[in-house]
């Protein structure tokens, strides 16, 4: 692994690390996570290969990390404060991330010695994946969709949260003023 490697994957790392503390959701959110990980995409992946079960693989993966992106995103707490949406991973959604980043992380160390090489050269053959380049856009997209998937959930809970109507027990004039005429519409009264 280079070094440009290690600091991606520990860059991704802290990002859950920094939204332990809550933050206020902001184009920052978004931006910075899509940004890393289009800067590794660029970087890793040049042609996806087709050929024996390379596709199913990169299929199977991507798949492996929306689902982590989806519980990520679901156990990431959304909620309103001071008319703001704010953001905080849990304990749980940051040991989903450490835990799928890890095993990347760990795969790919793993990959490059003598005996992990092999054992993968052995396993690739006897289930017909063709190439290197398929276990590392396997990964690279696994993490593209744990991202993506991830941000995706956090975004549709903020966007809900912020459009809910607040529950105060008050009510505007326009809610009386539609309550009342519903009232008036079953009632048959004008």
């Amino acid at each position: 692994m280079t070094t440009t490697d290690w600091i991606i994957d520990i860059a991704l790392v802290l990002i859950v690390f920094r939204q332990l503390r809550e933050e206020r959701i902001g184009k920052a959110t978004f931006i910075v996570p899509l940004a890393m990980i289009t800067f590794a995409a660029k970087n890793y992946l040049h042609a996806i290969p087709t050929a024996g079960n390379d596709l199913i693989l990169i299929a199977a993966m991507a798949g492996v990390g929306a689902v982590f992106g989806l519980f990520g995103g679901l156990l990431t707490r959304v909620r309103s404060l001071d008319g703001h949406v704010h953001i905080k991973a849990t304990a749980s959604a940051a040991a989903l991330w450490v835990t799928s980043m890890g095993f990347r992380l760990g795969f790919a160390v793993w990959s490059t010695h003598a005996t992990g090489a092999a054992q993968l050269t052995r396993f690739s053959a006897a289930h017909h994946i063709t190439s290197g380049q398929a276990w590392v856009d396997a990964l690279i997209l696994m993490a593209f969709g744990e991202v993506v998937v991830r941000l995706g959930v956090i975004g549709l809970r903020a966007w809900n949260l912020s459009n809910r109507t607040p529950r105060t027990g008050l009510q505007t004039q326009s809610q009386t003023g539609r309550a009342r005429e519903y009232a008036m519409q079953t009632t048959g009264r004008s």
